[in-house]
């Protein structure tokens, strides 16, 4: 099985330290990084800041090790790391990401 994982970040380059980090382990074959407009609660206050989402394409199995990578380095208190199950698609890309996953 695959999943995606998003995980949003401050800027780009704390977006590209984790993204390389995941790549380089290979817990993840692919990044994505948007940049963002995000609002949302924190500590009692409504916030909106600019942001970085990052888009990881992973094989599911791998996820708490990929968490792991991230939480170690991301620099937010409570960061955005979340898992997506793909449940269908383009099976060549899915063998990819297999493929550019095993260790």
């Amino acid at each position: 099985m695959y999943s995606t994982v998003l995980v949003t970040a401050p800027d780009l380059d704390a977006s590209r330290k984790i993204s390389r980090r995941v790549i380089e382990e290979r817990l993840a074959a692919c990044a994505n990084i948007f940049p963002i407009h995000s609002i949302y609660r924190w500590k009692g206050e409504a916030v909106e800041e600019e942001e970085h989402a990052i888009l990881l394409k992973i094989r599911s199995e791998d996820f708490e090790a990929l968490r792991n990578a991230v939480l170690e380095i991301h620099p937010y208190e409570v960061p955005c790391v979340v898992r997506y199950e793909i449940s269908e698609g383009h099976q060549p890309y899915l063998d990819w990401i297999g493929e550019s996953t095993q260790r």
